[in-house]
């Protein structure tokens, strides 16, 4: 098979940092969705499962589909409207709404509508959204130095030394150094780390106008926002051209199928994605893809033992988490700068994206990177007329 001969170790351990930084950033918002919908502790579990086994499944099903690194996550800013907007839903009336927002990204998806949209996007603006998103996890190497300064500069020098030596496996051994000094330190909280497999919990879903008012309609809106566009926009600032009408419409089925059990929305990842197009995956970018098959195969995992690897995870430093996620990502930060400001006529628009991308302002429930595209796009406009 072609992605043995492709496999690396550093695609390995790019993907299973995907899975680090996209499950410890964000798995405890989606247990508190969970919670303010009354799931309980099984219920919470059939969560994981659902949404590890659909974002495994994607990430390896389509990524060897097309050879290129898609990766997919659940909608972190959806579990979080879940949190404030779900009061008063009922379980089986919220997993109604899970299926008609699964329905709703699929049309937009197979109909081609969003992809049209996404086409009209320059690439200038699509690498400074890309940049403003991962420039805090850029800053926060240096910010994780405040707490555990130690471990973490020996990690950025280990880095700085590998990136001269062995520039392949920069990350590799930087996360290695990382663990070893964790756990010599006695920061690695292992007691709580228990072997167990998740269940699958069917909800026998029940609709309503007040769950499709208050989840639905504004699950879909988010998720199409917040996650897809930034999503499709680090796709083509990395240089990677996939039918986006495709990718789109199989999470939502995908979705469509395990929002019973807990799958409230899935869609194309920006950050962790982010880190399966960097150059520490691999030197080839025609490779790369087997980063994100890799990170398929952990969140699988996650899915099967799902609480399992939540202590495993919870039990790393936060620090070394960061340290290691923002060297991940250093070169895809540079390459996004690069070229967001190489054409001086897309400049200025693009700095502005850039900018209003990274103060992270959200607006109607709606993060920064769509935002930093909109204000691109309203620069790009007048400015072009301005020149005209």
């Amino acid at each position: 098979m072609q992605v043995l001969k492709d496999l690396s170790l550093p695609a390995v351990v790019a993907g299973f940092v995907t899975v680090l930084v996209g499950f410890t950033s964000s798995a405890v918002i989606v247990f508190q969705g969970a919670q303010a919908l009354g799931a309980n502790q099984a219920q919470i579990a059939s969560w994981m499962w659902a949404l590890g086994l659909g974002m495994g499944l994607t990430c390896i099903a389509l990524s060897l589909r097309y050879r290129v690194p898609v990766v997919t996550a659940w909608s972190t800013p959806g579990a979080a409207m879940l949190i404030t907007g779900a009061a008063g839903v009922a379980l089986d009336q919220a997993i109604g709404a899970f299926i008609v927002s699964a329905i709703l990204i699929s049309l937009a998806g197979f109909t081609g509508l969003f992809e049209r949209a996404m086409d009209r996007i320059p690439i200038s603006l699509a690498s400074g959204m890309l940049s403003g998103v991962l420039l805090r996890f850029g800053t926060d190497v240096f910010v994780a130095m405040k707490t555990q300064f130690g471990m973490t500069m020996a990690m950025f020098v280990t880095y700085l030394l590998m990136r001269r030596l062995l520039p392949r496996y920069a990350v590799v051994v930087t996360l290695a150094l990382g663990t070893v000094i964790a756990l010599a330190s006695g920061l690695l909280q292992l007691q709580a780390v228990q072997l167990e497999v998740a269940r699958p919990v069917w909800v026998s879903p029940s609709f309503s106008v007040s769950a499709l008012m208050s989840i639905a309609l504004p699950l879909f809106i988010v998720t199409m926002a917040s996650q897809n566009v930034p999503g499709v926009a680090v796709l083509k600032s990395s240089g990677y051209e996939v039918p986006v009408s495709p990718v789109i419409g199989w999470t939502g089925i995908t979705n469509l199928l395990l929002a019973p059990f807990g799958a409230f929305a899935l869609n194309l990842a920006a950050i962790t994605a982010a880190i399966c197009m960097g150059r520490e995956a691999h030197e080839d970018p025609s490779r790369r893809y087997v980063a994100s098959v890799a990170a398929g195969v952990f969140y699988c995992l996650i899915g099967l033992f799902g609480a399992t690897v939540a202590a495993l995870f919870g039990a790393l430093p936060k620090e070394l988490v960061l340290v290691i996620a923002g060297l991940a990502l250093l070169g895809t930060i540079g390459n996004g700068l690069a070229t967001a400001l190489a054409n001086p006529d897309e400049r200025e628009p693009a700095l502005i994206t850039f900018l209003l991308t990274a103060s992270g302002v959200s607006l109607f429930g709606i993060g920064s990177a769509f935002w930093g595209l909109a204000g691109g796009i309203l620069a790009t406009i007048v400015l072009r007329r301005r020149a005209a």
